[in-house]
């Protein structure tokens, strides 16, 4: 059977979607393991998300809390609001209390990545303070650390990312997309949480 690892994500423009896709690529490339595209449901109405000039949203399907439960292994993605997980994504968490009453995310891995529109936004803060709903599940966080390697201590050019999870810079009016080395990082990110998670579903 294989091993579930689920890419849960909330994305306002579409740069967090796109990291979730290359995670997953990462995630396929492990054998044994199904990565699953997932999205948050949005709580803003479609008045103000025009307002906001958000685009359509895609066909990724909306998982619910129960649905939660069925995978090995998480990746969670989401823009940065103040440095924190945005209104959407902390929805979603809150109503997991059910499976907090049962332990069933307990000892599941989970890993972090993220949006935000500048370098100074909050990428690193943000993991930090999303990493306490991890702790409360009793879920293991999975940082990336350095074993991206060289793509670490790039110094040439604007990068996303850090030691806690792969991400991308959005610029102030998100007409900045993800560059080929984010995606990279995110490849490298969903690759190596496959494999984590793969090999702690193996001691069950």
């Amino acid at each position: 059977m294989a091993v579930k690892l689920y890419i849960v994500y909330y994305s306002l423009h579409g740069h967090v979607e796109r990291l979730a896709e290359e995670i997953k690529k990462g995630a396929d490339s492990v054998e044994g393991v199904e990565a699953t595209l997932w999205q948050v449901a949005e709580t803003l109405s479609d008045v103000v998300l025009g307002k906001m000039r958000a685009p359509p949203k895609s066909d990724v399907p909306i998982i619910t809390p129960r649905e939660l439960s069925e995978g090995d292994g998480f990746v969670f993605g989401f823009p940065a609001r103040y440095g924190m997980m945005p209104a959407q994504f902390k929805a979603f968490l809150d109503a997991t209390g059910g499976l907090w009453n049962k332990q069933q995310l307990a000892g599941k891995p989970a890993g972090l990545f993220f949006c935000t529109s500048s370098q100074g936004s909050g990428q690193e803060e943000t993991a930090l303070t999303a990493i306490t709903q991890l702790v409360h599940h009793g879920m293991l966080f999975v940082p990336i650390g350095y074993t991206f390697g060289a793509g670490m201590f790039e110094m040439e050019e604007l990068k996303g990312g850090s030691p806690y999870g792969s991400g991308t810079f959005d610029g102030e009016d998100h007409s900045r997309q993800p560059t080929k080395l984010e995606l990279e990082q995110a490849f490298h990110q969903g690759k190596y949480t496959a494999t984590i998670t793969k090999k702690l579903a193996s001691t069950k």
